[in-house]
């Protein structure tokens, strides 16, 4: 009896010692993978591209959305569960005849760095006819506005339509934005707001308007613009206003 007692108790032993070198490799395995979702990243497409069709995210070579991301609308804020790269826009597979076919294929790659508990928004712009694909990536952050104003920026995403000037209601809130390229935020008294964009320099003859657009204490707004202007066409100037908080 003794001697399988004693059997027992080095067993016990050699299990114990194993799992004291187990547990550490375990704990370091863990610490390479990334919990985006732990992060808190938010994360928005919006798709201002006329000519590029329904377009998709792929992350680290995954399709990563549900539903096509279609012009011009907005996906909305979705959470991610990994920032593992490569960040992809691809045009999104079509549904023919029981076949899926991938159109264009890769368009842009990204490799930005996601901070915590933050939001984000990537616009895609530009047109197939000119090879001027492109993307605006933003961080959708801004110190708080002062008590009684929310905060507005404006992105000219509008292709072969040169330079704007944004004015809320009679007053000009931005001049000469440039295609492509964001405005900083700017405060603007909360109330009811209609936006509306000139070419530069001018206050006359106006291109296109958001209207009756709320702008909210405390609250972070993006205007943009997309299409070209002067179009009737499928390339028909438009704008829209994204609440970023």
């Amino acid at each position: 009896m003794k001697k399988k007692h004693s059997g027992g108790v080095k067993v016990l032993i050699i299990l114990f010692i194993m799992g004291a070198f187990a547990v550490p490799f375990i704990s370091s395995c863990g610490k390479t993978s990334v919990n985006a979702s732990s992060q808190n990243i938010q994360y928005q497409v919006v798709n201002l591209s006329p000519s590029l069709g329904p377009i998709s995210l792929y992350i680290n070579y995954r399709i990563y959305n549900n539903a096509n991301f279609y012009y011009p609308r907005p996906s909305g804020y979705f959470y991610l569960s990994s920032i593992n790269p490569p960040f992809q826009i691809r045009s999104s597979p079509n549904q023919t005849a029981g076949t899926i076919i991938t159109v264009q294929g890769n368009i842009l790659s990204m490799s930005d760095t996601l901070k915590p508990n933050l939001r984000y928004t990537l616009f895609v712009t530009g047109l197939l006819s000119d090879s001027s694909i492109n993307r605006v990536f933003l961080t959708d952050t801004s110190s708080a506005p002062t008590t009684g104003r929310g905060k507005v920026r404006f992105l000219n995403a509008s292709p072969l339509s040169g330079a704007f000037d944004l004015w809320a209601n009679d007053r000009l809130a931005f001049s000469n934005a440039k295609y492509n390229i964001v405005t900083p935020y700017m405060e603007l008294p909360a109330g009811s707001y209609n936006f509306n964009v000139y070419s530069q320099g001018t206050s006359t003859g106006v291109i296109g308007s958001e209207q009756n657009v709320t702008i909210q204490d405390g609250r972070l707004y993006t205007i943009y613009s997309y299409g070209v202007a002067g179009h009737t066409d499928s390339l028909a100037f438009g704008m829209g206003t994204i609440t970023n908080k």
